[in-house]
């Protein structure tokens, strides 16, 4: 399917009908908007500001929360769920360029510049999204620089690990670029072991794949090689990755064992 239709089509798919926050959603999301970094320094009065104007949205796994092209009219929180930032090309194959996880948020590039959004958004889980007016967000912004400010350091943040992607397309083979996208996973969504990290949720072949810029049956190879050396164990829903893995070395000690 050419890209062009994919994206007519998302955007009809996109556009946010919501529903007006109740008074009980109002206190239960309120929660969510003092933890995102970008306001944290906003005060009480201007947290109730931006609720006023916000829309929730509630899609099951697979939907399509933004579309790329499409012109941008509002600013997204991720209050419950996980969803994936990607890109497609006109042969189909998919590039993830994030996953974005509870308390984060999408949809900044086209807010600010006002310009089509760069990248679909999908949604890995059902989810539940805070739906921010553009206008209102941006008057927010102009009440509270610092506002401006969080978002900076988090946009850097977002270069930096799509620089060190691209450096590792055209520098690392797939074994490195598959344990760096691992370790990534179990520092955001994980913890350490006496045995190594843990990646809680284990993504599909076919996920890792389009995070790497790979395919399904090359990382289904590489996994299966990196099993057998014990660096890269299936543990009940999650991966334990092995110190040695981690560490980028052979483990010294016997093979880690499946539970």
């Amino acid at each position: 399917m050419m890209h062009a239709t994919a994206t007519a089509t998302a955007t009809q798919q996109s556009s946010p009908q919501g529903s007006p926050l109740g008074a009980a959603e109002a206190t239960r999301y309120r929660a969510v908007l003092e933890r995102v970094f970008i306001f944290q320094d906003l005060s009480p009065p201007q947290i109730e500001a931006l609720l006023e104007r916000t829309l929730v949205l509630r899609r099951r796994s697979g939907a399509l929360l933004a579309a790329r092209d499409e012109v941008a009219g509002s600013f997204y929180v991720l209050a419950e769920g996980r969803a994936k930032v990607t890109v497609s090309g006109t042969n189909g194959r998919e590039v993830t360029l994030n996953v974005v996880r509870p308390g984060e948020f999408f949809g900044e590039v086209s807010i600010i510049d006002g310009g089509p959004r760069t990248a679909d958004v999908i949604a890995l889980d059902s989810v539940v999204v805070l739906s921010i007016e553009r206008e209102a967000f941006l008057n927010a912004v102009r009440q509270k620089p610092q506002i401006a400010i969080r978002m900076l350091q988090t946009m850097a943040k977002r270069l930096r690990r799509a620089d060190e992607a691209i450096a590792g397309l055209a520098l690392m083979d797939v074994e490195e670029r598959l344990r760096r996208t691992l370790i990534g996973l179990a520092s955001d969504d994980g913890e350490h072991i006496a045995e190594g990290l843990v990646v809680r949720r284990r993504p599909t072949q076919q996920e890792l794949a389009n995070m790497i810029g790979s395919c399904r049956e090359t990382v289904s190879r590489t996994l299966a090689d990196l099993g057998r050396k014990g660096l890269v164990v299936a543990r009940g829903r999650g991966l334990l990755l092995a110190r040695g893995f981690v560490n980028g070395e052979m483990p010294k000690n016997m093979p880690l064992k499946a539970v």
